[in-house]
């Protein structure tokens, strides 16, 4: 795991975001012959049928479907839902592409994942969450679970939405409806629908139930790209418009600033009411690589050698990389000071690390201050 150290260290904001949850942390120390005995987790999909006829389908039209291991003991009672990432398509030609794809389509999607990190059901790997229902919800439209529309000329549906709410609903009846705990969560484009999910995921269970919401990658800023143009906001407004977002964004928001502003995590972070933790690198390579040094804004290369190899920045890509670093910590310095939320936000040139064993859980995975 490359980590920006000559760009010194970052702080670590954690707070009471972890307390209420009853995390029954499992010690245990594996031998190789042991772990050779405990082979790799492979979990089968699970098509919604029930989606069909809610109109909660993919880009094609096919069914949404999600991968579900079930929890075992103490966990049985615990929920944890990850919401799938994968980027968004801004206009027809790219989600045309798209519908062609597992990010489109259940019909191209993986029979089986392979479930690792914060899905891990190993105790060594994932010692918090192993032994909870653990679900991870495949991404198929496009928007982060968001969008609500119908294009006919190229037969595209936008349904985020109500794929996110016909996987919630079938798993309620498969008994997350009993859950004493639940966590939502997710990477990437699935961090941002984290965010912008959670408060309506908490208010789907009753008062007494403990629901908190973890965003893997999820802050994707609104910031200008090394030509100086606002790159992830042009496209960002295209995702919003196209597929009929903005009626499923915060009001609280979309009442004061263009709704496509709204998709910007930094804009609903005040709004969230539902305890809610960032997992987040300040120097995200997807940012750094998508939409900061895109070809489009160094048509010349410049950046070419720095976005994929951090140890080849120059004193001036550095002081940039810098500025977008505080950036992000600007932008969650008011979040950063309500007991109901946490940070860890760390210098790695990384982009979803719950996902990876290596970042996620392992004896060199990335730490501030000895916290892992």
């Amino acid at each position: 795991m490359k980590c920006l150290t000559v760009l010194g260290s970052l702080c670590l904001l954690l707070t009471n975001w972890s307390r209420g949850f009853d995390l029954n942390r499992t010690e245990v120390v594996f031998d190789d012959e042991m772990a050779a005995r405990w082979p790799p987790l492979f979990v089968p999909i699970t098509l919604i049928q029930s989606a069909a006829a809610k109109g909660a389908v993919c880009l094609d039209g096919s069914l949404p479907g999600y991968h579900l291991h079930r929890g075992s003991g103490i966990g049985a009672n615990s929920w944890l839902v990850q919401l799938e990432g994968g980027g968004w398509c801004n206009d027809i030609r790219t989600c045309v592409y798209r519908k062609k794809s597992r990010r489109g389509s259940s019909y191209y999607m993986e029979r089986q994942l392979q479930f690792t990190g914060i899905l891990s059901d190993r105790p060594e790997e994932n010692p918090d969450f192993y032994n909870w229902n653990r679900i991870k919800v495949r991404y198929c439209d496009g928007a982060s679970f968001l969008g609500e529309g119908y294009d006919s000329a190229s037969g595209l549906f936008f349904r985020g939405q109500r794929i996110w709410l016909a996987a919630i609903q079938d798993l309620m009846s498969k008994g997350m409806r009993n859950a004493k705990q639940a966590l939502l969560t997710g990477c990437s484009a699935g961090g941002l629908a984290a965010i912008q999910h959670c408060d309506e995921f908490h208010a789907l269970f009753p008062g007494s139930i403990k629901i908190k919401c973890l965003a893997d990658a999820g802050m994707f800023l609104d910031a200008f790209d090394v030509a100086g143009q606002r790159t992830l906001r042009s496209f960002f407004s295209g995702v919003v418009s196209l597929q009929g977002v903005s009626v499923n964004l915060p009001k609280s928001c979309t009442s004061r600033m263009n709704p496509f502003l709204c998709f910007f995590p930094q804009n609903v972070l005040s709004s969230v009411q539902t305890p809610l933790f960032l997992l987040n690198s300040a120097y995200d390579v997807w940012q750094l690589q998508g939409s900061l040094a895109t070809k489009a804004a160094d048509p010349h290369g410049y950046w070419m050698e720095c976005k994929m190899n951090n140890a080849k920045c120059n004193t001036d890509q550095i002081q940039f990389l810098q500025g977008f670093r505080n950036q992000i910590l600007n932008c969650v310095k008011k979040f950063s000071l309500s007991s109901k939320t946490g940070l860890f936000i760390n210098s790695c040139f990384a982009h979803c690390q719950s996902e990876r064993q290596d970042t996620w859980f392992e004896n060199n995975s990335p730490s501030i201050r000895n916290k892992v």
